[in-house]
């Protein structure tokens, strides 16, 4: 937990992992923090230094192929992501986030790399068009909305639940479920960014580190919330979409 009312978020490789404004959900976190009195301090850990391991709630964003592929080396050195949960912290990963934090990905190139193991997911490749569009899901934090933009799909193992049930949108690609949460892990296929608008899920990945806050409702993030999910609801389509399956092949 989270001591003397300090809290610190850990932005992870920014200048690779920051697709459709994920940088936003570290802002979404010290402003939610902020309004409880905690202290929070942002930090962005950069590719070419080592990765901070106390850190109390690290965010691991979405990116294209060759920089998804840079930020898994990087990853990968030192374990030092690992340690961090192992040593208490929380970690919400994001659209390529999600897939670097499962046990095995497919590359660009079509091929298996093992991932590193925080969720007992295989992320491979949806078949057919990419997922593009409004996301509307229920969960335990509340409806969630958010925007896809991927070719990846999410496979959870026994070890991992979902982070939502799909409404609307194609999320882990099984027509059912979007994201994945295992103990202090969470991930999602949603930008948005998600945080910002799903003022429950950020407030979740606080709690985990802090324990329970009060309560905190912010006018503006209720009525994007309402908007959004009125936008995902007005999407053609049936309620659960299309079933796709595994592929090899790049978007």
């Amino acid at each position: 937990m989270v001591a003397d009312s300090a809290l610190t978020v850990v932005l992870v490789y920014p200048e690779l992992l920051g697709t459709y404004g994920d940088r936003g959900n570290a802002v979404a976190l010290r402003r939610r923090a902020d309004a409880r009195g905690l202290d929070c301090h942002l930090v962005e850990a950069a590719v070419r230094d080592p990765l901070p391991r106390t850190g109390d709630v690290y965010l691991v964003g979405g990116g294209e192929d060759a920089a998804m592929l840079l930020a898994w080396e990087g990853l990968r050195s030192g374990h030092r992501l690992q340690d961090a949960v192992d040593a208490g912290a929380a970690c919400f990963g994001v659209c390529a986030g999600f897939q670097l934090l499962s046990r095995e990905f497919t590359g660009p190139d079509g091929e298996p790399h093992e991932g590193l193991g925080l969720l007992d997911v295989r992320c491979g490749r949806l078949d057919g068009p990419r997922a593009v569009g409004e996301v509307l899901a229920d969960s335990d934090h509340g409806f969630l909305t958010g925007f896809e933009n991927h070719q990846g799909d999410a496979h959870l193992g026994a070890g991992t639940a979902p982070l939502g049930r799909l409404v609307r949108g194609v999320g882990n690609g099984d027509g059912r479920t979007e994201g994945a949460v295992q103990g202090r892990v969470l991930a999602s296929y949603l930008h948005g960014p998600v945080l910002v608008r799903n003022d429950g899920l950020a407030d979740r990945l606080l709690e985990l580190v802090t324990g329970p806050l009060a309560p905190f409702r912010d006018p503006a993030v209720l009525r994007l919330r309402q908007e959004r999910r009125a936008a995902a609801l007005s999407r053609p389509g049936a309620r659960h979409p299309h079933l796709r399956r595994r592929s090899s092949h790049r978007p």
